[in-house]
């Protein structure tokens, strides 16, 4: 699909999407939804519901799901984008639209690290990061949603730059460890300015993971007190467990696993977020682009091997990408509720699959088949040229 600026969606825009075969809502609470039918509005999520209850008169799309699932869109809580669709690490292009072909529609920097003489200066890494945020607003591959401007804190910043960002409209940093703050103090100070004024943090947790960066422990970690511990499973070397046991039960922070980590570490965290009943803590990322390459399917194979291999039911394993993330970080999306953006994956088991229908597919370990994704109300893209053909695949019909 050809890559564009922002959208503006018509506030009269009637999407109807029915005949759903299976709802998952995002929401670790009620997972699985009663309903066959949603209806959005400019955007919107308007209504949700059995077809006889809700009201489709005056749509202007109709999707027949077919017997298809619906969840929410995807969300990558931790990505590391350049230049527009191109990332120099592995000099690919086109590699966010692929992305939406993983049923990914929302995607959070973590730092645009990899910029090719990234600057160091307080100067110029402002100036970095307000010129992401303002691209990245308005520059949207396919539909995704881009949200970066995440600048990488250095040791002579002030309270004052924090104030500044703020202003220009930077919500994020990037992780906290891969430029010159490395140490609790310093990073407290730093991540406390930030909190002040509405800018959410991210921590690089574990060993090195491209030059520059450096190990970040627990100790750091909790001293931090990010309001994200950015890949606990490590990008890509993990901490000990007992340093992962200490986070985990000496913060009430995001814990964030991610595609380009320690997949052991990740089952782990995941075990450990269950004994303590805090399953919501719990979001997902790729940390790509990266030194292994770009993960288009990367949330879809995290959702699949924490399901399959951390006893986790494949329903639950979806509100890790997606309701769950949306409340951490404050977004609009996420969730199948009313109000929310009507951004969503339709997809089925894979074909061939040993599991039955698409819950068991996940359990069993298979990936799913993405048949559609819809980003505020618009169809983006039909069957994915990523994933494995699905069994049942939506259409769009005549209203």
């Amino acid at each position: 699909m050809a890559q564009e600026a922002q959208v503006t969606v018509a506030p009269d825009a009637k999407l109807v999407i029915r005949n759903i075969g299976l709802l998952l809502s995002g929401d670790l609470q009620r997972p699985i939804l009663d309903a066959d039918t949603v209806v959005a509005t400019g955007g919107r999520i308007t209504a949700i519901g059995r077809a006889k209850d809700v009201d489709q008169e005056g749509a202007t799309t109709v999707i027949d799901a077919r017997g298809s699932a619906l969840a929410p869109g995807l969300i990558d809580s931790h990505v590391h984008p350049v230049a527009g669709d191109w990332t120099p690490r592995q000099s690919q292009l086109n590699w966010i639209d692929s992305t939406l072909h993983g049923g990914v529609t929302t995607m959070i920097s973590a730092g645009e690290v990899h910029t090719p003489g990234r600057p160091r200066d307080v100067v110029g890494l402002k100036a970095m990061a307000i010129y992401a945020q303002r691209c990245f607003s308005a520059f949207r591959p396919g539909g995704m949603k881009i949200l970066a401007g995440a600048p990488v804190i250095e040791p002579d910043m002030q309270e004052s730059d924090f104030r500044e960002l703020a202003e220009a409209g930077v919500r994020l940093l990037g992780e906290v460890g891969l430029g010159g703050v490395k140490d609790g103090p310093t990073a407290k100070r730093m991540v406390g300015w930030a909190r002040k004024y509405g800018i959410q943090s991210t921590i690089h947790t574990g060993g090195p993971s491209i030059p520059g960066s450096g190990l970040i422990d627990a100790a750091v970690v909790l001293e931090a007190d990010t309001d994200v511990v950015g890949h606990i499973n490590g990008g890509h070397t993990a901490l000990p467990d007992r340093e992962i046991r200490c986070i985990c039960e000496g913060c009430g922070r995001g814990l964030e696993l991610v595609h380009n980590g320690n997949e052991r570490a990740a089952l782990y965290t995941l075990r450990l977020a269950r004994e303590m009943g805090q399953l919501d803590r719990v979001i997902l990322g790729t940390d790509g682009p990266a030194g292994s390459g770009v993960q288009p399917l990367g949330i879809l194979r995290m959702i699949s091997m924490l399901s399959a291999l951390g006893d986790l039911p494949a329903e639950e394993a979806f509100c890790l990408g997606t309701g769950n993330t949306a409340r951490m970080r404050a977004l609009d999306c996420g969730l199948v509720e009313e109000g929310r953006a009507a951004d969503f994956v339709l997809l089925d088991r894979a074909q061939h699959s040993a599991g039955r229908d698409l819950l068991e597919c996940i359990r069993l370990g298979d990936l799913p088949g993405i048949g559609m994704v819809v980003i505020d109300g618009l169809p983006r893209i039909a069957r994915s040229r990523n994933t494995p053909p699905a069994d049942k695949v939506p259409e769009i019909v005549t209203p």
